[in-house]
């Protein structure tokens, strides 16, 4: 167990309009990772602003929203050596070699998004741009890739539409739920209330 852990750099995980309703913004981008790799709580906090920075600045603060998708819960340990003159008698080399915390990072696989924004499809250059050089505080490689689904829901474009119309699909903040065909008549008829 690690005791006296630092705090990790990155606070916040959504920025932009968060409370935005999901019909506002159709169009999402991710930035997706091409690495099994370990990143810095620094190295997100600092794509996080760049992203956030581009976007203010080209579109309008309330015409997006930036979600971090990665949060850094591994920690990282150094075993600190003296390297000044005469700290060969305090230095121990390996023996008790349990280092003390660093820092924290996140974990992440090939294929996991690290950022995602969603804004209107006439931003969506925008939003490729500020991923782009979000890009540039990350090691490794990354990829842009924006997305077939509408927003930050797991349902496609089409769909989307076609099943909001049919009230298949209930707003719930920035995702959408399903509504099953089958279970209580009461709750179908409450939906379906003002047809």
């Amino acid at each position: 167990f690690c005791r006296g852990v630092p705090d990790p750099k990155i606070r916040i995980y959504d920025l932009g309009r968060k409370r935005a309703h999901v019909d506002d913004f159709p169009a999402c981008v991710h930035l997706v990772s091409d690495e099994k790799e370990q990143l810095s709580s620094e190295a997100l906090e600092a794509a996080r602003i760049c992203a956030n920075k581009y976007m203010v600045k080209f579109v309008g603060k309330d015409c997006f929203h930036i979600r971090v998708r990665k949060h850094p819960f591994h920690v990282l340990r150094i075993n600190k050596m003296l390297s000044c003159a005469g700290a060969d008698r305090l230095q121990t080399g390996m023996r008790g070699a349990f280092g003390k915390p660093l820092g924290t990072v996140a974990r992440v696989n090939i294929g996991q998004s690290l950022i995602s924004i969603r804004c209107k499809e006439q931003h969506q250059a925008s939003a490729i741009e500020a991923l782009r050089r979000a890009k540039m505080k990350f090691p490794g490689r990354q990829k842009i890739y924006p997305s077939r689904n509408w927003g930050f829901t797991k349902f496609p474009k089409a769909i989307y539409e076609e099943w909001r119309s049919i009230k298949k699909l209930i707003p719930a903040g920035a995702h959408a739920k399903y509504v099953a065909d089958h279970g209580p008549l009461s709750q179908w008829k409450k939906i379906h209330a003002d047809d």
